[in-house]
């Protein structure tokens, strides 16, 4: 973990999952590509400051027939000191075939689980409970998970935001949640009239 002060170039990509942002961050130590979750709240540009790398390593993926080795760099507190500047042509290169880390992080299909062992042999088997029954003059069964109390309707927002709901005035995310429900949570503020403010990393309601 080192601190180093940098300027890193994001970069919007148009992928299959919609756009997603890459950035490169150039330092005195070397220039490292950075695909942190908290980039998809940025606008393209280039913006200067401190950043606490927390990893660097090599990693490679397939692209249009290629196989592409980069070395990236996890980036956690960055110290901005301005909203960015807009990219020049003489800015860093980008591939505009580059991988959506959404598809790096694809989860794998969990392992089907083992079967309970057969009981020995010899050893009884209990008969199967008998499903309950309603005697006549009783009150109704249990409501069913989805029966929602008369007038109360779910709030998508309060399901996307989590314990961030009720937005205030400020916002500020957090990128250690799934990176789909992350790009989610950025898409809607935007919706909102939400700003992003890059120096603070946080997001604020139109005046």
């Amino acid at each position: 973990m080192i601190k180093i002060p940098g300027r890193l170039t994001v970069r919007t990509i148009h992928g299959r999952n919609g756009p997603f942002n890459v950035g490169r961050l150039a330092a005195s130590i070397g220039e490292f590509v950075i695909k942190d979750p908290q980039l998809d709240q940025f606008s393209e540009g280039v913006f200067e400051g401190e950043f606490l790398l927390l990893e660097i390593r090599p990693a490679s993926y397939f692209a249009s027939g290629r196989l592409v080795v980069e070395v990236r760099a996890k980036v956690g507190e960055m110290l901005l000191t301005e909203d960015g500047m807009l990219v020049t042509q003489h800015g860093p290169r980008f591939d505009s075939a580059e991988m959506d880390p959404l598809e790096e992080e694809a989860a794998p299909v969990p392992p089907v689980p083992p079967a309970p062992p057969a009981p020995e042999s010899g050893e009884p088997i209990a008969p199967p409970a008998p499903p309950s029954q309603v005697d006549a003059g009783e009150g109704p069964g249990p409501q069913t998970p989805d029966t929602h109390a008369a007038g109360q309707e779910a709030n998508p927002d309060a399901e996307l935001f989590g314990l961030l709901w009720p937005l205030g005035q400020s916002v500020k995310l957090d990128p250690t949640v799934d990176r789909a429900l992350f790009r989610r949570q950025v898409s809607r503020l935007k919706e909102l009239g939400y700003r992003f403010q890059a120096p603070t990393q946080t997001w604020q309601a139109a005046a």
